[in-house]
């Protein structure tokens, strides 16, 4: 073989291994490019955008966290709207149960979720998000100078309390039994809210309902803790329903609620953590 022959050889070689070389880094880029595509098309397929109107069931000692809860939610999704149906825990579950359209469900007490639990309404098992102790709500400044629950006893006193049916009522009478007292209200209220209006428009000398709604009240009542509280704290409840028209929006609300900054808004509103 002459040596121009072997120049040929090995030149022909190196040809062929550098092209080989680029083949397998194009390959290479390729796959790369392909599992990033991948990738990215895998993490918006798991954060889809959500959008429609969240229909939430809640209830009425809920009303100002929950609001603010669902501004929050619609400035982090845009395209949502989220809607509430306030008000005591009992006609809430009684609506759902009857085919009211809702998406989330959240009960002042686990009694009254499990109308809704017992009739196979909810997406899963209820999860207890906060707490809540009752308060005596007085008008401001204290006039009829009440600093107990006995107090609430006295002759001539107008106090309201909540209907037993709902959670805030049967917290009350829980906590009187205990107390071994009696009395008997000028009126029961549907609702904690409402009882709460009968002190602020004076109707009720005094209210037992929870330190959340005197809290919110800002400065419209006073309140009076009383240690008995401790014997009936509610614990709430919240669940994704099973026939919930968005359920995908829906849950995204629930898993706010139940977030570090869903827990920021409801303790700041007066709310014990679960």
């Amino acid at each position: 073989m002459t040596r121009s022959t072997r120049r040929t050889r090995v030149l022909k070689s190196g040809v062929a291994a550098a092209a080989a070389l680029l083949a397998l880094s194009a390959c290479s880029s390729s796959s790369s490019d392909d599992s990033s595509s991948a990738g990215s098309g895998t993490s918006e397929a798991a954060a889809p955008k959500l959008s429609g109107t969240v229909a939430v069931f809640a209830a009425a000692s809920l009303k100002e966290s929950f609001t603010t809860l669902g501004k929050q939610f619609e400035q982090q999704h845009p395209g949502t709207k989220v809607t509430f149906n306030f008000g005591g825990s009992d006609s809430l579950a009684a609506s759902i149960t009857s085919g009211a359209p809702a998406d989330v469900f959240a009960a002042a007490s686990t009694k009254t979720m499990a109308i809704v639990t017992d009739k196979e309404d909810a997406a899963g098992t209820p999860v207890t998000f906060v707490r809540n102790q009752l308060e005596i709500a007085t008008a401001p400044g204290n006039p009829a100078k009440i600093s107990s629950l006995k107090d609430l006893t006295g002759p001539g006193l107008k106090v309201v309390l909540c209907d037993r049916t709902v959670p805030c009522g049967a917290a009350a009478q829980k906590v009187l039994d205990a107390s071994h007292l009696k009395l008997t209200p000028v009126s029961y209220e549907q609702d904690v809210k409402s009882a709460l209006t009968k002190v602020e428009l004076k109707e009720a000398d005094a209210a037992l309902v929870y330190k959340t709604d005197v809290k919110a009240a800002a400065g419209r009542v006073q309140g009076v803790e009383f240690s008995e509280s401790a014997e009936a704290v509610n614990d709430y409840p919240i669940t994704l329903l099973k026939n919930a028209p968005n359920a995908t929006a829906a849950k995204a609300f629930v898993e706010l609620v139940t977030s570090a900054e869903g827990q920021k808004v409801l303790t700041g509103a007066g709310f014990l953590k679960p």
